[in-house]
């Protein structure tokens, strides 16, 4: 196994040139002893009933499944709107069954189709990644979700095992949300961790699902084609064999998206995020010299999404952890509340090419169902969670964590957060089949033994 320092130093120089040493040494400059104290009082701006960190696919389904129980939502996101890595991400494809993941995601796919956004032939799982942050904002504030965009989550305060307030900071300053339950869809456990509840990340060796980097492009009139990167901006590829993991999809008329494999970086430490984004984008660009050189693309870059795609952050500690050996098996629980239908897709975290922790005759999984005990914080008695910071190994984190399933995930935890509400009762005193039996009433099919199709690399 190759070390992440040795990696990063070595193998990912090649997209940092004589830079990398600067770019990948640079962590720990000040003691880690030193320290700042402040003390001042924080207004508490919002008091609801659900407070949902993040508003990715997991987040908006979670606010929206709370908010048609009837319970008041506040729903915090980092960025200026809403779908994670679906929108602002660049990611433009569902993966897994789309049929039946219940209400939330049948309205995403009709407003989807209300605004010609999303393919309806073939690829029915193709859409319009801007338009799916309009279907998102659209559907929270016609539901009564109080929305706070370009807000950060910034500190929790617990007391008694229960997440009490939360500390936000947006362009009015700090502020804190009061809550009754918290639901964690950070995709990076930012609640928990800054709780000091119980996460796990990587694998045995620490090492995470690579990012990646999407980017676009459009087809313009060959005579007004040229090469837009240097021929010496660090090391242009000039051989196919060189290519990382590359992808390439349409992205509407003229339009392609470009994908590539971005491995070694950690999604949970600020340097380290900041060096994946640097070292993406060059990469990038040595790829793009690659198509308008020697393959002679007419593509013009456009622009890069403003963010990089992840895979893998950290993973909240349940009362339950699903395991691969769950997947394989095809297994139902008596408190299953969503279901997984995507394969392994565990793409190996110490290359940049296109190979996978497992071999390709290992990576299909059947259906299988995701209990309510894996979205339940072990540490808390009001925290859950939905998404890719769920309780889950790496490996079955590897299927679960994609669109559709993210989505039933936020479904059942925004319609058990409600519950836990409305009946002034811990999650774990709720009777987990009133949940199921909810989840089902509002369209979802956990059936195992279902499968309308399968997508496989």
């Amino acid at each position: 196994m190759v070390s992440r320092r040795t990696f990063l130093n070595g193998g990912l120089a090649l997209a940092c040139g004589s830079l990398a040493p600067q770019l990948f040494g640079c962590e720990n400059q000040t003691n880690d002893t030193d320290s700042v104290s402040i003390n001042r009082k924080i207004p508490v701006r919002y008091d609801a009933d659900v407070v949902v960190i993040g508003g990715g696919i997991a987040g908006a389904s979670a606010a929206c499944a709370a908010a048609k129980s009837g319970a008041s939502v506040v729903l915090v996101e980092r960025f200026a709107e809403t779908g994670g890595m679906l929108s602002t991400g660049g990611v433009a494809n569902f993966c897994g069954q789309i049929e039946e993941q219940g209400e939330v995601f049948d309205e995403i796919l009709a407003g989807l189709k209300r605004f010609n956004a999303r393919e309806e032939g073939g690829r029915k799982c193709v859409f319009h990644y801007e338009m799916l942050a309009l279907v998102l904002q659209e559907m929270l504030l016609g539901r009564g979700v109080k929305l706070l965009l370009h807000t950060r989550l910034v500190d929790v305060i617990v007391k008694n095992r229960n997440v009490s307030e939360c500390i936000i900071c947006g362009k009015s300053g700090m502020e804190a949300i009061r809550g009754k339950v918290f639901i964690d869809c950070s995709g990076d456990a930012d609640l928990a961790r800054f709780a000091g509840f119980s996460t796990t990340k990587g694998d045995k060796d620490g090492h995470q699902l690579p990012m990646s980097q999407i980017s676009f492009v459009r087809e313009i009139d060959e005579k007004d084609t040229f090469i837009q990167t240097p021929a010496d901006f660090y090391h242009p590829i000039r051989n196919k064999e060189d290519l990382p993991m590359t992808s390439i999809w349409p992205d509407g008329p003229g339009g392609k998206a470009l994908k590539i494999k971005i491995p070694m970086f950690d999604s949970t430490s600020t340097e380290s995020l900041t060096q994946a984004e640097i070292a993406a984008r060059r990469r990038l660009m040595e790829v793009l010299y690659y198509y308008q050189s020697v393959e002679k693309k007419n593509w013009r870059f456009t622009h890069w999404s403003p963010i990089i795609g992840i895979r893998e952050g950290c993973r909240i500690t349940g009362d339950y952890v699903l395991t691969v050996d769950d997947l394989r098996a095809g297994k139902s629980f008596d408190d299953g509340v969503a279901r997984g239908t995507f394969y392994l897709d565990g793409h190996k975290p110490t290359d940049d090419k296109r190979t996978y922790i497992l071999p390709q005759d290992q990576l299909h999984v059947p259906p299988y169902q995701i209990p309510m005990r894996s979205l339940i914080a072990k540490d808390s008695d009001n925290l859950l969670m939905a998404g890719r910071c769920f309780s889950a190994d790496q490996l079955a984190l590897s299927s679960a964590r994609v669109s559709t399933s993210s989505s039933m995930m936020g479904q059942a935890a925004g319609i058990a957060a409600a519950m836990s509400v409305g009946k002034k009762c811990k999650i774990r005193d709720l009777d987990y089949s009133e949940i199921r039996k909810e989840v089902l009433n509002r369209g979802a099919q956990l059936d195992v033994s279902v499968q309308r199709h399968t997508i496989f690399p």
